[in-house]
């Protein structure tokens, strides 16, 4: 009688759920299976480029992991049965007809997030996230006058991206705080210096009262007008955990432990955006393709090693470098502590955007399983 073979079954075809599959595939004898309903990869993090107009690699998912032996499923996933080890898939992903599911030996949460414009009156409505590359599909031609609001990471590498690439474009920045504020002085002067030579706008310390269809409204009363408001603020994480029973927080992340397991579920593993992954120090790591990939990782060889018969130890990760791009002549490279603190060491200039794009050809190289890393 042949026994059949231990089912690895991966929720997600992002950055952790495709480094969890590449690690999962030295399980022998194991069928490693990914679940997403977007059959087509494009770097989360070059997303900006495309919206500028920049030609962006694009990978067919099923190709991709096929040339390594994975199988790969394009539907989008409706809930997890733990009791019975089970993922139940909607028709409309799977293209079968009915709702059908897929059993499963180890399963590994790994869905992401995408953009929420839900905390704002009139964002949902009208501006647009940048998120995933169906986001930019909703977009319209951009002209005129553009609004971006947020001085996070993304906001600011949207903002120089256009301003530079789009010269026939007015670029402003909205941010509740000074773009960067989380990065050391030195940093932080240079996103402004950079914002003035390529001549966008910065609104920091202002909030977003209301998006209307002529563009902002502020807390305060004055206003920002915009053909076009880009939101780039706040994240939200699909809803299937807690349609599934796992412990979730406020925001619907999977709780998890030190060894990313659910923490009421503990043969699921969850992992990125998705998952409120606990630091050295107790705090949550923060949503980022350089949190993800190595989460991902850990997980995907935290499974071969059960399945050897090894416990692995509990995940442990440090940062080293916050990267931030402006523009393709331009970077910010923060050298942080293993916390995620900035220290004072800060790289911009020709060095900077060297070292941003190295990183960045990684992060898409492992993603797309090739011999990059």
């Amino acid at each position: 009688m042949t026994t059949a073979a231990h089912r690895i079954v991966i929720l997600g075809a992002g950055y952790a759920g495709l480094a969890a599959a590449r690690q999962a595939l030295r399980a022998k004898g194991a069928q490693v299976t990914v679940i997403d309903a977007r059959a087509e990869f494009v770097d989360r993090v070059r997303l900006h480029q495309a919206l500028a107009g920049q030609p962006v690699r694009r990978t067919d998912i099923r190709k991709s992991l096929e040339r390594k032996g994975i199988e790969f499923v394009q539907a989008r996933v409706e809930r997890i049965d733990p009791a019975a080890r089970r993922v139940e898939l909607a028709a409309d992903g799977a293209a079968r007809g009915a709702g059908w599911a897929l059993h499963y030996d180890s399963l590994v949460y790994a869905l992401g997030s995408r953009g929420d414009r839900s905390a704002v009156p009139g964002a949902g409505e009208f501006a647009y996230s940048i998120a995933t590359p169906e986001d930019l599909a909703r977009i319209p031609e951009l002209t005129g006058k553009v609004a971006v609001v947020g001085g996070g990471a993304t906001g600011i590498e949207l903002a120089a991206e256009l301003a530079e690439s789009r010269p026939d474009l007015e670029v402003e920045l909205v941010s509740a705080e000074e773009p960067g504020s989380w990065l050391s002085a030195k940093a932080r002067d240079h996103i402004r210096a950079t914002f003035d030579r390529l001549g966008v706008r910065v609104h920091a310390g202002v909030k977003v009262r209301e998006v209307t269809a002529a563009g902002l409204e502020l807390v305060g009363g004055e206003r920002i007008e915009a053909g076009i408001v880009l939101w780039c603020t706040g994240f939200a994480v699909p809803d299937v955990a807690i349609r599934s029973g796992l412990a979730v927080d406020a925001d619907g992340r999977v709780l998890v432990d030190d060894k990313l397991r659910s923490r009421s579920h503990p043969a699921v593993y969850a992992v990125g955006d998705c998952a409120l992954m606990p630091g050295s120090d107790g705090r949550a790591l923060r949503m980022a393709c350089a949190t993800a990939l190595p989460a991902g990782k850990y997980v995907g060889a935290s499974i071969v090693s059960r399945l050897r018969g090894r416990e692995p130890e509990a995940h442990s990760f440090g940062y080293v470098l916050q990267c931030i791009s402006l523009g393709r002549r331009d970077a910010v490279v923060q050298r942080v502590r293993p916390d995620d603190a900035p220290t004072d060491r800060v790289f911009t200039g020709r060095l900077g955007v060297f070292v941003k794009e190295s990183i960045v050809r990684a992060v898409g190289g492992a993603a797309r399983l090739s011999p990059l890393t």
